[in-house]
């Protein structure tokens, strides 16, 4: 027999009503995230698979599982992943673990959206061709990801062990955009 003793329930997150009523439940989702227990899983009622959310909680080192319950609607459990810290990057990424060490260091992590991607667009701007930036932020940059993109910069960023900071390398590339 097992011991359940010193495992952690899961935080349950019902979003049906929000998007019952025509809202987005995308920040609600995180900020419970961002609230969980080292070890915790958050367990997420939905009226819909919410498939685009599995990949989000893949890159913070989450498994799920997802099954459909009663009148469509679906439970899904994200429990942390031990063995690794999934890494997420641009799709042009080249081995960040090879690349030089960082020029340039930014703590945002005490800032407010939309300020450490304002600061981190505007430093990735003076980087020379090659050079890295280095930057620890408070939570994902999701909005980040298609702007470094879109201007050529290639990026790799996870959580730390603990879960409650991101951090984040860009690379220049060999020609400014």
């Amino acid at each position: 027999m097992s011991d359940v003793s010193n495992q952690i329930a899961p935080r349950v997150l019902d979003v049906r009503p929000i998007l019952q009523s025509g809202g987005e439940p995308f920040q609600a989702i995180m900020e419970a995230v961002q609230g969980l227990g080292p070890g915790q899983g958050l367990r997420l009622l939905a009226t819909f698979r919410p498939q685009p959310l599995f990949q989000v909680m893949a890159n913070r080192a989450f498994d799920h599982e997802a099954r459909e319950i009663e009148g469509g609607d679906w439970d899904v459990l994200f429990t942390p992943r031990k063995e690794t810290i999934a890494v997420a990057t641009s799709p042009d990424t080249d081995r960040p673990e090879i690349w030089p060490d960082p020029s340039t260091y930014l703590d945002l992590a005490d800032l407010d959206p939309p300020e450490p991607m304002v600061r981190i667009l505007a430093a990735a701007d003076r980087l020379e061709p090659g050079e890295i930036l280095f930057a620890l932020l408070s939570r994902e940059p999701l909005f980040l990801f298609p702007e470094l993109t879109k201007r050529g910069y290639r990026w790799a960023g996870n959580f730390d062990a603990t879960g409650e900071a991101y951090r984040i390398l860009v690379r220049a590339g060999s020609t400014k955009v």
